[in-house]
């Protein structure tokens, strides 16, 4: 019974026949994907973005094999999680975190993982609202707390520069990096050479995500049509957007790919 009135709602039935660009990297696309072609939709993974090594892991290790130093470690993404993981195994450790704080719920689930345990998850899930959620929670107790920050090689200073502000002391270890794949200018630029064979929507699942499409575009020759709709994961992906000069046309209700699967849906059925 349950299945066929499922089957009957009009929201699960939006995406029948759109085609959406899935711009995550390689190894993490798959979920968005699934959850796309559950609701009708015909996904084209393209990524633009892939996770590589930071340029050196020499913070990183520094601060693995001292990591009973730390009060706090704070992972702003699941990579951040995984590449703590290997490099803790390749140096023989049992890391053991005092306390953690994670961004949402994606890097919650990645700790969770490894068997540790998520001690702070800001009630947005932003760089910004992780920084005052452990201002908030930690520094009353402990006002010049050490902090290490887990994150991308190009991240934004934002996180330790409010943490340093109020009085931390942050140590920032580079745990990857987002680049662009090679492969994917080629195939963006075949995606969007003809008008007619341009996707419906683009999903986007960070800023890197966003700013790489278009430098791949502007590679290609190519700029994103207005007719393409633009899906963004959260506030930090759709200020990312604007600043491109391209508003997302829709924003997940919450940062998760759930959330912005069935945003994209709820967005086509409305204009049904």
């Amino acid at each position: 019974m349950s299945n066929s009135v499922e089957a009957a709602d009009p929201v699960r039935l939006a995406l029948t026949g759109r085609r959406i660009l899935v711009t995550r990297a390689p190894h993490q696309a798959s979920q968005l994907a699934d959850r796309l072609s559950a609701l009708g939709a015909t996904p084209i993974l393209i990524p633009t973005i892939e996770i590589a090594p930071p340029a050196s892991f020499a913070a990183l290790d520094a601060a693995l094999t001292a990591l009973s130093s730390f009060d706090l470690v704070a992972f702003t993404s699941a990579n951040a999680v995984e590449a703590f993981q290997q490099r803790a195994l390749l140096l023989g450790l049992t890391p053991s975190p005092r306390r953690i704080a994670v961004v949402g719920p994606a890097t919650e689930w990645a700790v969770a993982a490894i068997g540790l345990h998520a001690d702070m998850v800001p009630p947005i899930f932003t760089a910004e609202s992780l920084a005052q959620t452990i201002v908030q929670t930690l520094l009353p107790e402990a006002p010049d707390a050490r902090i290490l920050l887990l994150l991308a090689e190009q991240a934004p200073a934002t996180l330790a520069s409010v943490l340093e502000a109020a009085g931390a002391r942050v140590t920032v270890a580079a745990a990857y990096s987002n680049r662009i794949p090679e492969a994917s200018l080629a195939a963006v630029a075949a995606l969007f050479a003809e008008p007619a064979n341009c996707p419906d929507a683009v999903t986007f699942t960070s800023a890197s995500t966003a700013g790489n499409l278009i430098a791949l575009l502007q590679a290609a020759g190519l700029t994103l049509p207005s007719s393409v709709v633009r899906a963004s994961i959260g506030p930090v992906t759709s200020r990312a957007l604007a600043d491109l000069g391209l508003p997302p046309h829709l924003e997940a209700a919450e940062p998760t790919i759930a959330a912005l699967a069935e945003a994209v849906a709820a967005h086509f059925h409305s204009a049904s």
